[in-house]
């Protein structure tokens, strides 16, 4: 990578416009999925992150199933803006999808009670950072994303589409693909009000 972590952790930002340019393999974008689901940090090192990467034909089958998954629940009035935002994440040439695996935490949950209440919270900070890394990585390497979540909407059309196990809960959604256009300038609260030092 020819950027420094902390570099790809500031520019890292919410990419909608993403366009179809395999600038990046699919290869080298499954060996950053994969490096961070294993490296990615989890509670009592129980790896309950699970990932499923679509390309082309497959990432559009989603935002298609995400897309009807909706009709009947959007106003028609203001389905044509719903169809628009789900067609800029179908513009990219890539979706993660990120999910828990339920059957994990609920082992954690039996086998340490003292602590059962934790690892549903501690679960989801897990898949925050797989998530975090996965973004910052591909950012990195020259492309955009966005992390959407159309959960639990799509549930039932993802396990079906994909054969996804019961055990598995998905949490979110990243489409990604090359940069059409940079996202707008962001403003910032004084962090001097955000972190304290003593």
């Amino acid at each position: 990578m020819s950027k420094t972590f902390l570099d790809a952790v500031k520019d890292r930002r919410t990419i909608y416009a993403l366009g179809k340019d395999e600038r990046v393999s699919r290869d080298r974008v499954l060996e950053i999925v994969k490096f961070a689901t294993t490296h990615v940090p989890s509670a009592f090192n129980s790896q309950s992150a699970r990932a499923i990467v679509l390309f082309g034909a497959e990432s559009s089958k989603f935002w298609n199933l995400t897309k009807e998954a909706l009709r009947p629940l959007v106003p028609p009035e203001a389905f044509g803006k719903t169809e628009e935002k789900l067609a800029s994440f179908d513009a990219g040439y890539g979706t993660v999808l990120f999910f828990e695996d339920q059957g994990v935490v609920k082992g954690l949950m039996d086998g340490f009670p003292l602590y059962k209440d934790n690892f549903p919270v501690w679960s989801l900070q897990s898949n925050g950072m797989l998530e975090f890394a996965i973004w910052t990585a591909l950012e990195a390497e020259g492309l955009g994303a966005s992390l959407q979540h159309y959960n639990p909407v799509v549930d039932d059309a993802v396990r079906k589409a994909w054969k996804v196990p019961e055990s598995w809960k998905l949490l979110a959604e990243m489409p990604f693909g090359s940069v059409a256009a940079p996202a707008g300038d962001k403003e910032f609260q004084p962090v001097e009000t955000r972190v304290l030092t003593y």
